[in-house]
C-alpha cells in the first residue's frame, strides 16, 4: 500500500487484483462493482448488444444511460469480444488468464463450450478464483432459469411477504439478487486469502435459492423448529409486538420496540400509561398473543395526531420510531445524518457525470474509490491492457 504526503491511500486494498467479468444483469455486475470499489481492476466482457440492462429504458440517468445498467457497473472498463469468432474467444481467453479472479453468472456448461470454465481456467493458471452465480446451484438445478422473482416464489419469501389477506407478494426490489452478489464478493474474498496461503485458487460456487434461503434466517429457523410454515402478516413481525407500522391521523408511521422498557417508554409518550401494567401486555409473549387488540388501542391514539408529531416527540423518548420514507426522503434522511450517501462518479475529463449511491462499506484506511462511471458499451478497447479491441457476441444464458 503506498500514501500521498496528506497520509491517504493512493491504492484500494484490491489493487493489485484483476477481475474477468462475465457476468451480467444484477446479482454478478453487483459483486464485480463491490470488488471495483476497493481497487480491483475489473474487466467487464460484454456481448455486442452489450450487458441485457443496458437496453433496460426508461428510465435513463443524466447520460442517457438506463439507470439500472448504471446502478452496479460504475469503477468498471468494457470491452466488446466475439465469442464465436476464432479471435474474440481468443481475447476472452487471454483475458481469463490474465485474470486472478473469474466471475460468470451463465448457464451451467455454456463457459464449458467456450473452454473458459474452471477446470479448463486452472489447467494453466491454478490461482485462478473461479466464481460462478447460477439461479440453483451446478447440478439438479442447472436447468432452471434464475430470475429474482421465480427464486422469491420457490424459495419462500413471497409466502411470508404481504398482508394475511393479499396474495403472495415479492419484495420491491430484486433482493435475492443483492444478497447473492454480497455472498459472491464473500466468497471471492475468502478463496483469496485462501490463495496467499496456498498458492492455489479454487472455485466459488454461489445460487441464488441457496442465498434466499440462508436469507430467511429466523423464519427458516421457525419453520426447522416447529415444522409450521410461517405466515403472511404485512408489516408485522413474528416473534415481536408492537413493531410494525400504524396509522396516523395523516401518515403512517413504522413502531420498533423490542423491549419492554421501550414499550413502557411508547405508553407513556402516547398518554396511556395503564398499557404497561395491562396483563395482557406486560411482556413481550402476551404482547404478541394479543398483537390485534393492543393495536387497535395504540392506534386509536395515534391518529389524534400527526406522525411526524408523534415520530418526533418517540424518538426523544428512545422509542424506535419512524415515518415510512420514500425512497427520494430516505436518501435526504442518509445525507442529514451525516452518512453522504450519493457521491459523483466523473471520467477523467469530467465530461461524464455519475450520480451514484455510495457503497455502504466504511474502511478508515483504504476507503471506496469512485474512479469510473458506469462504462459505455465497449468504451475501453484497445486500452492499455490490449492492443486491440476485441469484439464478442451474445452467449447463450
Amino acid at each position: 500500500m503506498t500514501w500521498n504526503e496528506n497520509d491517504v491511500p493512493t491504492r484500494g486494498p484490491l489493487d493489485g487484483i484483476r477481475v474477468a467479468d462475465f457476468s451480467r444483469v444484477l446479482a454478478g455486475p453487483f459483486a464485480t462493482m463491490m470488488l471495483a470499489d476497493f481497487g480491483a481492476d475489473v474487466i467487464k466482457i460484454e456481448h455486442p448488444n452489450g450487458d441485457d440492462t443496458r437496453a433496460w429504458v426508461p428510465p435513463v440517468d443524466e447520460n442517457g444511460m438506463g439507470s439500472y445498467f448504471a446502478s452496479v457497473n460504475r469503477n468498471k472498463r468494457s470491452v466488446v469480444c466475439d465469442l464465436r469468432t476464432e479471435s474474440g474467444l481468443a481475447e476472452a481467453r487471454a483475458l481469463a488468464l490474465d485474470a486472478d479472479v473469474v466471475i460468470e453468472n451463465f448457464r451451467p456448461g455454456v463457459m464449458e463450450q467456450y473452454g473458459l470454465d474452471y477446470d479448463t481456467l486452472k489447467a494453466e493458471r491454478p490461482g485462478v478464483v473461479y466464481c460462478s452465480i447460477t439461479g440453483f446451484g451446478r447440478t439438479g438445478g442447472a436447468a432452471l432459469p434464475g430470475y429474482d422473482l421465480l427464486v422469491q416464489a420457490v424459495g419462500g419469501l413471497m409466502s411470508v411477504t404481504g398482508s394475511p389477506d393479499s396474495e403472495p407478494s415479492k419484495v420491491g426490489v430484486a433482493l435475492v439478487d443483492v444478497l447473492t452478489g454480497q455472498n459472491a464478493v464473500i466468497g471471492v474474498l475468502a478463496a483469496l486469502r485462501s490463495r496467499e496461503e496456498s498458492g492455489r485458487g479454487q472455485r466459488v460456487d454461489v445460487n441464488l435459492l441457496s442465498s434466499l434461503l440462508a436469507g430467511l434466517v429466523n423464519q427458516a429457523s421457525s419453520t426447522l423448529a416447529t415444522g409450521v410454515a410461517p405466515q403472511r402478516l404485512g408489516n408485522a413481525h413474528p416473534s415481536i409486538a408492537p413493531y410494525e407500522t400504524f396509522r396516523t391521523l395523516d401518515d403512517p408511521i413504522a413502531i420498533a420496540v423490542g423491549t419492554d422498557k421501550q414499550f413502557s417508554a411508547l405508553v407513556d409518550v402516547l398518554g396511556l400509561p395503564e398499557l404497561a401494567a395491562d396483563a395482557r401486555f406486560g411482556n413481550n409473549a402476551q404482547r404478541l398473543a394479543h398483537r390485534a387488540v393492543l393495536k387497535a388501542l395504540l392506534e386509536e391514539q395515534l391518529t389524534t395526531r400527526s406522525g411526524s408529531d408523534w415520530t418526533a416527540q418517540l424518538s426523544i423518548a428512545r422509542v424506535p420510531a419512524g415515518k415510512v420514507n420514500s425512497i427520494a426522503e430516505a436518501l435526504d434522511l442518509a445525507a442529514v445524518l451525516g452518512l453522504a450517501p450519493v457521491v459523483p462518479v466523473s471520467d477523467d475529463r469530467g465530461s461524464r457525470v455519475s450520480q451514484q449511491i455510495s457503497n455502504p462499506i466504511t474502511l478508515s484506511a483504504t476507503p471506496a474509490r469512485y474512479l469510473r462511471p458506469p462504462p459505455l458499451l465497449g468504451e475501453h478497447a484497445g486500452a492499455a491492457f490490449y492492443d486491440r479491441a476485441c469484439t464478442l457476441s451474445a452467449l447463450d444464458a
